[in-house]
């Protein structure tokens, strides 16, 4: 009995072959097969889906100069981009230097955005403490992670990163978002009366509360499904790892270009983009509410499957059946 997937039209792999960045020099080579497709890349899909971490790192990088967002997140879209190009360099040439650039970009990244995530309202003593705190927290894993060469390390050191960055920013965005955590309740407003301290109407109030309750739902989606993109990239890799033997025989099976759709670690790199790319947006509309300029951006993301942005509430266009519409 034929395969399911015969009566498909498709050509089968080519074989893996020496190619003019030959030879292997880095200590991880993933399970895609090394040259097939041409002899300029070593795994044409791996370095292909950087494509999109390097697109939205644009797109980032110049939403935040044309919205006026805080400076620090267009040097975290800059490190973002600098992820995306040195895994295409890496990927396309197996070697070390690149393998490093890769992976260590990634660390300084998320240093940043732990900075920013810090550091905000802070004085500047902290800040400079904080500076140097993670400044030399990076070299460190730069000079280590040299020394030991062990991919593990490195992995666990950006869990580890990531985590820190995401807890503090939740943390954050409920002390400063969830009506109960803040000065908004009646009990609340005596209080700040008899100390004399500006107290808001009770409309004003109410109002700010319900918007606060609505940005606070909003965020949360963002950060369940952002999280959730995220670590099923994460769990496809690992899969990828594991059953790399077997996985091979199958995309020797369907042939190309069905084969494309069994690489792993470019779905790693197409659904950890778009996390990375949803949590900074995060980040940025949370800076904005931390500002207390919640008034003047709007998310822009009608539908899941659009790249969300932070825009100028002027460059929103209400339609009247309550969806919006961006104004180029």
């Amino acid at each position: 009995m034929p395969p399911p997937w015969s009566f498909l039209p498709h050509i089968p792999y080519p074989p893996s072959r020496d190619g003019y960045w030959s030879p292997v020099t880095s200590t991880l080579n993933w399970c895609e097969e090394d040259y097939y497709a041409t002899i300029y890349s070593a795994e044409i899909v791996n370095t292909l889906t950087n494509l999109l971490f390097m697109a939205l790192g644009v797109k980032g990088f110049l939403s935040c100069r044309r919205n006026g967002h805080d400076s620090i997140f267009q040097v975290a879209f800059c490190g973002y981009l600098v992820v995306g190009t040195g895994s295409f360099l890496f990927h396309s040439t197996l070697k070390y230097p690149m393998q490093l650039v890769d992976e260590l970009s990634m660390i300084y990244t998320t240093c940043l955005m732990c900075y920013a995530s810090f550091s905000y309202s802070k004085p500047t003593g902290f800040r400079i403490f904080l500076a140097i705190f993670l400044t030399s927290l990076a070299v460190f894993i730069t000079l280590y992670y040299h020394y030991l060469q062990d991919p593990l390390f490195h992995q666990n050191a950006y869990g580890i990163l990531t985590a820190v960055v995401i807890i503090r920013s939740i943390y954050t965005m409920e002390v400063t978002l969830r009506p109960r955590w803040r000065h908004s309740t009646e009990k609340d407003r005596l209080a700040r009366v008899k100390q004399g301290l500006p107290v808001p109407s009770k409309e004003r109030q109410h109002y700010e509360n319900v918007r606060d309750s609505k940005t606070l739902k909003t965020m949360w989606f963002m950060v369940v499904f952002g999280l959730s993109v995220f670590l099923g990239g994460f769990a496809i890799w690992g899969l990828d790892n594991v059953f790399c033997s077997k996985i091979r025989g199958w995309r020797q099976k369907v042939g190309l270009p069905w084969g494309i759709l069994l690489e792993g670690h470019g779905w790693w790199h197409v659904m950890t983009g778009f996390g990375a790319y949803l949590y900074i947006v995060w980040g940025i509309w949370l800076r904005h509410c931390l500002n207390q300029r919640q008034e003047e951006f709007y998310l822009w993301w009608p539908h899941f499957w659009n790249i969300p942005e932070i825009l100028r509430a002027n460059d929103i266009h209400k339609s009247e059946n309550g969806g919006t519409k961006k104004l180029n």
